[in-house]
């Protein structure tokens, strides 16, 4: 350990998230390694040791000899203070090493409030924030993946190259070039070339962007060899994929601290404003017995009391209640819980209810989303009151005392009296809990929260705008009026946050230099409320003379080029449209199990076909 690190450890708080040495890290042989990988999450360890995708890629990259792949977080606020006083650089948590001598610096990136969080890493790091800045070296090499990275343009000038999907295939045949590359001498110009030719590879320099006078994009022209659109890599075996059955055990109480078994990627579903729902098709699933196998082992590598079953829409899996029973066979003895977050609750029934609590009660929490029929209709999210009535009954009736409701406010085409819906369905539910419940003398609390509704990227709500943050605050008095009620609690997503999303999320190459002014002026760990500043934002939009509404508060008409129609996420624009256009006619289009409607990303699969 850097003797300044052990000077600086016990003046900040929770030292173990900078010290490494957890049970199943990996560490390997330099003399055995050609190739070093910074993987860094923007975000705390404990944000960052609870993602699964982080912890499969580390797994994956680690499975290749001759690469040895290592993790780094954003220190908090006090640890990077004592790290810029000392000049100690950011390093790998398994060797102490700088990252700034790997070879490849690898983010991932999940969330639009953390890409000033990849700046401040990299200047901590001693690297530069620009791409251009770096010179023509092939290392180290800052690239980027995760959800984000289907608009790739706001961090355009800041990453050499993006991953376009899912990166256990696609980020393997990169690093196999990169090897390659080494060896041959190349440069990272040269490199960048070639590893365009990749699927699934964005290479922004590659790229130029010509804009109209009313600000909006003229035409985005690739060049040297560059795809004009670069389609996203998914898995296609998902069900051999690589599963990290030894999963790192954090030496630090982490956000979810437990093993996560992922059921299946994608969603049958088509909810009009989730990204994920869209840029994760089509549906692919591992089988009950793979999951079994998965489970067990983890836990039984990691010493973990709780199994959590993880997928946009966890009772959408076919196989739930027989890979229940074979978890619970093991876990029940062992007293391991069983949790099953993201149900939905049109679905969830009495044999589900008595498998979650079979070892100890875990929290329910339902997304019905929107207030009234209308505008669920309109989303397309296919949930009836009657069926979360009904789901609600259940469990009251099996003895939860406590519900979780999650709804969006400023949906498009919503109205105030959706609005209101939000509070007589809450109110509703309180009912039933007088009426059902098991157990009334510990009382009941039915959370509601709400967050912004924020228009992303490859949605048919795509086009939309965003409200403006003084009408999403009218519309949560109002609601907050419309509830009074003491067993139900309500709270809200901060309207400001939600606002600077939405300009990243659908924001160009433009926005680069407000995103480096302003962690220049000190902003980092944007996605934590102590430390977001809405001032400093507006004040760097100002600097550089850019108006946020022109990002988040505009409409888009139809064949606009918008800055992410460089990437595909293998649905048709087309398809996204007819989307929009059915939200207007509140109508609903039917789930991929109940009928195929041609969205496109079947095609991305073996044999043209979804799972499902």
């Amino acid at each position: 350990m850097d003797e300044r690190l052990e000077l600086i450890l016990p003046r900040v708080q929770k030292p173990a998230r900078y010290t490494g040495g957890e049970y199943n890290q990996i560490i390997k042989d330099l003399s055995s390694v050609d190739t070093r990988i910074a993987f860094c999450f923007p975000d705390t360890y404990e944000i960052g040791m609870s993602n699964l995708g982080m912890r499969i890629l580390y797994e994956m990259f680690n499975s290749m000899d001759g690469v040895w792949c290592e993790r780094v977080f954003a220190p908090w606020a006090d640890m990077e203070s004592e790290m810029r006083a000392a000049g100690l650089p950011l390093y790998a948590l398994e060797s102490g090493d700088p990252i700034a001598g790997f070879d490849i610096i690898a983010f991932s990136i999940g969330y639009e409030m953390a890409y000033t969080n990849v700046l401040n890493m990299l200047d901590l790091a001693g690297v530069p924030m620009r791409a251009s800045e770096r010179g023509d070296s092939l290392s180290p090499l800052v690239v980027a993946g995760g959800t984000c990275c289907f608009n790739p343009e706001p961090m355009a000038d800041f990453i050499d190259l993006f991953f376009i999907g899912e990166g256990e295939e696609l980020d393997a045949e990169f690093v196999e070039l990169y090897r390659t590359a080494k060896k041959r001498g190349l440069s990272k110009r040269e490199f960048l070339i070639e590893a365009a030719s990749i699927e699934g590879i964005y290479v922004p320099s590659l790229y130029d962007i010509s804009y109209s006078e009313d600000g909006t994009i003229a035409d985005i022209t690739p060049h040297c060899g560059a795809p004009r659109t670069v389609v996203k890599r998914i898995v296609k075996d998902f069900e051999n994929s690589v599963f990290p059955v030894k999963p790192i055990v954090p030496s630090t109480e982490i956000v979810h601290d437990r093993v996560g078994l992922e059921l299946f990627r994608g969603c049958i579903r088509g909810c009009r404003f989730c990204q994920a729902g869209y840029v994760y098709r089509p549906v692919r699933s591992r089988s009950s017995g793979k999951l079994i196998v998965q489970g067990i082992d983890s836990l039984k590598n990691s010493g973990y009391e709780e199994v959590t079953l993880l997928s946009l829409s966890t009772s959408d899996y076919k196989h739930l209640l027989p890979l229940c029973d074979g978890l619970l066979s093991w876990c029940e003895p062992r007293n391991v819980s069983l949790s099953l977050p993201s149900l939905r609750a049109d679905n969830f029934s009495i044999d589900l209810m008595s498998r979650v609590q079979r070892v100890r009660k875990t929290g329910l929490t339902f997304a019905p989303e929107a207030g009234t029929q209308r505008l669920r209709d309109a989303i397309n999210k296919n949930v009836r009151e009657e069926d979360l009535f009904e789901s609600c009954r259940i469990a009251f009736e099996g003895g939860w005392n406590g519900i979780k409701l999650y709804f969006m406010l400023g949906l498009p085409t919503e109205t105030d009296e959706d609005v209101i819906g939000i509070s007589k369905l809450a109110l509703e539910v309180l009912r039933i809990w007088r009426e059902h419940a098991k157990n009334k003398s510990r009382g009941v609390r039915i959370t509601v929260s709400t967050s912004c509704f924020v228009p992303k990227p490859h949605t048919p709500f795509q086009w939309e705008s965003q409200i403006p943050i003084e009408e999403y605050m009218r519309r949560v008095a109002l609601l907050r009026d419309n509830m009074r009620a003491k067993a139900i609690s309500y709270s809200w997503h901060d309207a400001e946050t939600s606002y600077i999303e939405a300009v990243l999320a659908r924001g160009d190459r433009r926005l680069g230099r407000v995103i480096e002014q302003t962690v220049k002026d000190g902003g980092r760990l944007d996605s934590w409320g102590e430390f977001f500043s809405f001032e400093r934002w507006m004040s760097a939009f100002n600097k550089h003379g850019i108006s946020p509404d022109f990002y988040a508060l505009r409409e888009r008409k139809y064949g606009e080029v918008l800055p992410w129609s460089v990437t595909s996420a293998g649905v048709a624009e087309k398809y996204l449209w007819m989307g929009r256009e059915a939200a207007y006619r509140n109508e609903i289009t039917p789930d991929c199990r109940a009928r195929c409607t041609g969205c496109g990303a079947d095609r991305l699969n073996e044999g043209g076909v979804c799972d499902d």
